[in-house]
C-alpha cells in the first residue's frame, strides 16, 4: 500500500474526554473515529486489525468443531418476555417499536435468538451436541460510554452457545472452549490470566473470564503468588481470616453501655480490641423487578462488603445505598445495628462469621452494643458469601498470599445449564424418549474491543506498538526526500519486491516533510520502518524497530536478504 493512497487522517491533538491510550493513539493515529457517544467507525487500518482478529478467532473457533452463522442484530421482544429477561435486564437494553407497533430490541446477547433458532428442530439426543457461533454487532445502551472501544455501545463480538444433552457433555465443551480461547489470545500474542468470575446479567454458573494484564485495567484480578488460583475481586474467595490478637472474653453475653460508639473504629478503640473482633452491618436498599426492600449485610469490622457478592446474595436486579432516615423510619438504629433480635428485616451475614465466639456487635439500641456474642443456632441460609478479598490475603486452594493485578476482559465463557431452555420451553428428546431441555453453553469474546486491548498492552509515549500478528503492515518504508528521484526509484523497486515475498509493505510516499513521516510512523506503530535517506548515496539504510526504537544501518546490497529474515 501506498501511504498517499490510505485514508488514515491522523491529528495531533487529542480526542475529548480520552483518558486511556488506546483512545488516544487509535483516534490521533486514524484507526477509529468517533461517530457519536459510545459509537465508533473503524477506518481502514483499524479495519485490517479487526479483519486479523476475527480471522485467528474463526480459525479456532472452526478447529474445534463450531459452525459459523450470522443472526439478525435485531431480536422481537417477544423471545425476550419469554426468557423473562425483557423487564429485569435494565436499562441497557435498547427497546423500540417499527411501524406496526411490533416490539424489538438491538439485542445485546443472543440466548433467546439462538434458542429460538434450534428450538423444534433439534429434537433428538442424537443430534446433540452441537455449537453455533457468530462474530456480529451487539448493542448496549451505556450509562456511561467511555474509554473509546473499551466501553462503547455498538461493539462486535464473538458469540458462540452450544446445546448438550447432559451436564457432562456440557463440561466437556466448556472446557475444550477454555483450551481454544486459550489459543486465541496466545495467537493474538497476549499476557492473559484465566479467572473465575460473575455471571453477571447473563446467568448460569462455571464462569470463567480471561483477562489480559494491562496498567489501565478496568477490572481488579487476584492471583495466587504459589498456585494457578485467580478470580476476578467480584467472586475472590480467600483462606479464612485470622487474628493473633487477644480476643474479648466474657462470661456471658451482655448489653454493654457505648455512648455515642457508632462507628467500629470507635468500638474497638473503646474496648481496646483488633476490629476482628467486631462485627458491622451494612443496609443496602434492594430493588427488584416490581417491589424493593431493606437488606443488612453482616461482616467483620475489618472486611468491606463486596457490592457483586451482595447482589447475588440478596438475588437482586440493584443495591442502593441507604441512609439514615430511611433506616430509622423502619425501625434500625443507624449505628448500633445488630442480628440478634433483629425483626422484620431481611439479613444475611458473611459465612466467614459462622460459629465465631464472643464477637462484638450492635444491640439495635441507641448507646448500646453486645459482648460475648457466638455466631451459632442461625439458619444455615444466612451465611453467604460477602467479604471484598484483598490482596496479602490467603490463597483459598494453597493457603499463599494473593496478588493484585489490573485487567482487561476480552472473553467470558459461561455453563449456562437449563436456565434458558427451561424458560422458552425448548426440549428435545432422550434416550428414553422423554422430553428434556438442553443444557446450554455461553461462550463470548469482545473483538472490537481486543483492538484496543492490543494497544492497552503495548505502546509508549509516542503510540502504538502493534505486535506482529496483528499490525495491520509488516514494514514502513520511509522516503526522505520525494525530490530524489534516485531514492523514489529505490524505494518503489524495493517495494514491489517486498510485496512479492509476502511483505505487507507501506510506502510512504507522501510529499511530506521527513519529521512528519517518522512522527506517523511511531503513532501508528508498524513493527519496523526503513528508511531510505541522507545515506543512501553511501549505500546505507537506516532500519527502526518500533518497540524500542532501536536503529541499525544496513547495506543495500543486503536489505532484501535481512528485511526477509526479521520480519517473516
Amino acid at each position: 500500500m501506498k501511504f498517499s493512497k490510505l485514508y488514515a487522517p491522523t491529528t495531533k491533538e487529542n480526542p475529548k474526554d480520552a483518558v486511556l491510550p488506546s483512545h488516544i493513539f487509535l483516534t490521533r493515529a486514524g484507526f477509529i473515529e468517533q461517530i457519536g457517544s459510545g459509537l465508533y467507525n473503524f477506518l481502514p487500518l483499524g479495519k485490517m486489525v479487526l479483519e486479523k482478529i476475527k480471522t485467528i478467532v474463526k480459525e479456532e473457533m472452526d478447529k474445534a468443531g463450531a459452525q459459523e452463522l450470522n443472526l439478525s442484530f435485531i431480536t422481537p421482544s417477544d423471545l425476550w418476555k419469554e426468557s423473562g429477561r425483557y423487564s429485569v435486564f435494565g436499562k441497557e437494553l435498547l427497546r423500540f417499536k417499527d411501524r406496526k407497533e411490533n416490539e424489538f430490541v438491538l439485542g445485546p446477547t443472543h440466548e433467546e435468538a439462538i434458542l429460538s433458532l434450534v428450538k423444534n428442530k433439534i429434537t433428538s439426543y442424537k443430534q446433540l451436541p452441537l455449537h453455533l457461533y457468530q462474530i456480529g454487532l451487539k448493542f448496549r445502551d451505556e450509562a456511561r460510554p467511555r474509554f473509546g472501544l473499551l466501553r462503547c455501545r455498538e461493539f462486535l463480538m464473538k458469540d458462540g452457545y452450544s446445546f448438550h444433552s447432559n451436564e457432562e457433555d456440557l463440561q466437556r465443551e466448556f472446557d475444550l472452549m477454555y483450551k481454544t480461547y486459550s489459543q486465541i489470545f496466545t495467537r493474538l500474542g497476549f499476557d492473559f490470566r484465566v479467572v473465575n468470575a460473575d455471571s453477571g446479567a447473563i446467568g448460569g454458573s462455571g464462569s470463567k473470564e480471561f483477562m489480559v494484564l494491562t496498567d489501565n485495567g478496568e477490572d481488579d484480578i487476584l492471583t495466587c503468588q504459589n498456585c494457578t488460583y485467580a478470580a476476578n475481586i467480584e467472586v475472590a474467595k480467600r483462606a479464612k481470616k485470622e487474628c493473633k490478637d487477644e480476643r474479648p472474653e466474657a462470661n456471658y453475653a451482655s448489653r454493654f453501655h457505648t455512648p455515642n460508639v457508632r462507628s467500629i473504629e470507635e468500638l474497638a478503640d473503646f474496648f481496646k480490641i483488633n476490629k476482628f473482633y467486631t462485627i458491622k452491618a451494612i443496609v443496602k436498599k434492594a430493588i427488584y423487578e416490581n417491589e424493593s426492600k431493606f437488606i443488612v449485610f453482616f461482616i467483620r469490622g475489618c472486611d468491606e462488603l463486596q457490592e457483586v457478592k451482595a447482589l447475588n446474595a440478596a438475588n437482586a436486579l440493584e443495591l442502593q445505598d441507604a441512609n439514615e432516615e430511611e433506616l430509622i423510619k423502619i425501625g434500625l438504629c443507624p449505628g448500633f445495628i445488630g442480628f440478634v433480635g433483629l425483626k422484620d428485616i431481611e439479613f444475611y451475614i458473611d459465612q466467614e462469621l459462622e460459629n465465631e465466639k464472643q464477637m462484638i456487635i450492635g444491640a439495635n439500641e441507641k448507646d448500646y452494643h453486645l459482648v460475648g456474642i457466638d455466631v451459632v443456632n442461625l439458619n444455615k441460609n444466612r451465611f453467604k458469601d460477602l467479604v471484598a478479598v484483598k490482596e496479602g490475603d490467603c490463597c483459598i486452594e494453597c493457603g499463599a498470599k494473593l496478588k493484585k493485578s489490573k485487567g482487561i476482559e476480552v472473553g467470558h465463557i459461561f455453563k449456562l445449564g437449563q436456565k434458558y431452555s427451561k424458560a422458552m420451553n425448548a426440549n428435545f428428546l432422550d434416550e428414553n424418549g422423554k422430553a428434556q431441555a438442553f443444557y446450554m453453553g455461553c461462550y463470548g469474546i469482545g473483538v472490537s474491543r481486543l483492538v484496543a486491548v492490543a494497544i492497552e498492552a503495548s505502546y509508549d509515549d509516542k503510540g502504538c506498538i502493534w505486535n506482529k500478528i496483528l499490525s495491520p503492515f509488516d514494514l514502513n518504508i520511509i522516503i526522505s526526500n520525494m525530490k530524489d528521484e534516485k531514492i523514489v526509484a529505490y524505494a518503489n523497486n524495493l517495494y514491489e519486491n517486498l510485496k512479492k515475498e509476502g511483505i505487507k509493505v507501506l510506502l510512504d510516499d507522501r510529499n511530506e516533510r521527513f519529521g512528519v513521516k517518522i512522527n506517523d510512523f511511531e503513532l501508528m506503530g508498524f513493527p519496523y520502518a526503513l528508511v531510505i535517506g541522507k545515506n543512501f548515496e553511501e549505500n546505507k539504510l537506516e532500519f527502526i524497530q518500533r518497540k524500542d526504537l532501536k536503529k541499525e544501518v544496513i547495506d543495500t546490497n543486503r536489505v532484501l536478504e535481512f528485511i526477509k529474515k526479521t520480519v517473516l
